[in-house]
């Protein structure tokens, strides 16, 4: 099983240089994004570290390859690149093929490409992405119990979590797609 943890490290647009404090301030925590946004590891160091501890623990015990099919399905819904990138490139480096990694986006459409218990994981990752619209379904809750034991499935929620929190963390610090910088 693969031991990456998502972390939204600082990162600087292409050709761009910062310069590293040897302490930081909140200004070094703001300025050294190259961005004008907040570097949340620099700014609330102890938050960031419990939000890789989350999603450390939350990926335990499930399958990588089902992993990355939730984040990169989060990670459409929430429009974010920046985790988009990431998830995509870890899921080719696991072995993940071309074909599956394009069909992620319309799974529905292309069933066939995903296990059944893929489909209910997407689909409980969509449920719970889109909380707001419509909250979690009865039936894609059932469908998703019916293919993860209990701890499988509190661990599937948990990563569901994670990752909608990383992307939010990376839309809101406006992370820049391609500039993976995880150590």
């Amino acid at each position: 099983m693969t031991t990456n943890t998502h972390t939204i490290a600082p990162t600087a647009p292409a050709g761009t240089t910062t310069a590293r404090a040897t302490t930081a301030t909140p200004a070094d925590a703001i300025s050294e994004t190259g961005t004008g946004r907040l570097d949340l590891a620099k700014a609330a160091p102890k938050v960031f570290r419990a939000l890789v501890g989350f999603d450390a623990a939350a990926r335990e015990g499930l399958d990588p390859a089902l992993v990355e099919l939730i984040q990169i399905r989060a990670s459409h819904l929430n429009h974010c690149a920046y985790c988009l990138h990431m998830h995509t490139n870890d899921a080719r480096k696991a072995g993940e093929s071309e074909d599956r990694l394009h069909m992620v986006a319309v799974w529905r459409e292309a069933r066939h490409f995903f296990t059944p218990k893929e489909q209910a994981a997407l689909a409980l990752t969509e449920a719970v992405t889109r909380v707001a619209d419509a909250g979690v379904p009865d039936a894609v809750y059932a469908e998703a119990a019916a293919h993860f034991d209990e701890a499988e499935l509190a661990h599937v929620l948990a990563l569901i979590f994670a990752i909608n929190t990383w992307n939010r963390v990376a839309l809101s610090t406006a992370k820049v797609a391609g500039t993976d910088e995880r150590r």
